[in-house]
């Protein structure tokens, strides 16, 4: 499960402070994906990144009881000067894995070829998706963050095989996405909620989601 109590979170923007979450609790055990629709600019992937450990809330707990992804699409974990056979299998130790098949299996899908065994800070954006998609499918989590905004490869062999990987992994794993869109959630979710100056609605079906997000949007 992932639980957020009593959960506030902030920025300064330089002119007023923008309110991301006031106070929210919620939670989300495995097996019920869940979809958060939320207007540009209302602090998306801030909730995402909160929800993988990339952020931490001002006030409140974040309690995580099951393997959570990095947001589908971070490349923040790769260090540069380091070649992506050097990225691949520290983060394979980091979550005790095999370094091996961790190194095997991104390989076989980011079909980098040479560039593979030289530093990452040499790659094309377009590369550093494939291997960060790669590398968040080889890990194998229990609940998977995905946020709308994530970066795309244009690479149609990649998106080929990853998005057969990835159909077959979402179907028995957990999910949370978030986007402005509810046509992105139905793919994906049953239950949903609604993010709006700062609360979280929640909600135990999509429809119910759609009709209060399309009234106040």
């Amino acid at each position: 499960m992932l639980e957020f109590d009593n959960v506030s979170k902030s920025f300064w923007t330089g002119k007023q402070r923008k309110v991301i979450l006031d106070r929210a609790s919620f939670r989300v055990e495995l097996g019920n994906s869940l979809g958060i629709l939320a207007p540009n600019g209302t602090g998306k992937t801030t909730i995402i990144n909160m929800m993988s450990g990339l952020e931490k809330p001002d006030e409140g707990e974040i309690r995580r009881g099951c393997r959570v992804s990095f947001p589908l699409g971070f490349m923040g974990g790769l260090i540069g000067k380091h070649t992506a056979r050097e990225n691949v299998r520290f983060i394979a130790q980091i979550y005790d894995l095999d370094p091996d098949y961790v190194e095997a299996f991104c390989r076989w899908l980011c079909d980098l070829d040479e560039y593979f065994d030289m530093p990452v800070s040499k790659y094309s954006s377009g590369m550093r998706s494939r291997l960060s998609f790669a590398l968040l499918l080889a890990l194998d989590f229990d609940m998977y963050l995905i946020d709308e905004g994530m970066p795309s490869t244009a690479d149609v062999n990649f998106n080929r095989k990853a998005g057969g990987i990835l159909r077959e992994r979402l179907e028995r794993t957990t999910i949370i996405v978030v986007s402005h869109q509810a046509a992105t959630l139905e793919k994906f979710c049953r239950s949903a909620a609604v993010l709006r100056n700062g609360r979280l609605y929640m909600f135990d079906t999509l429809e119910e989601a759609k009709a209060l997000y399309d009234y106040q949007g």
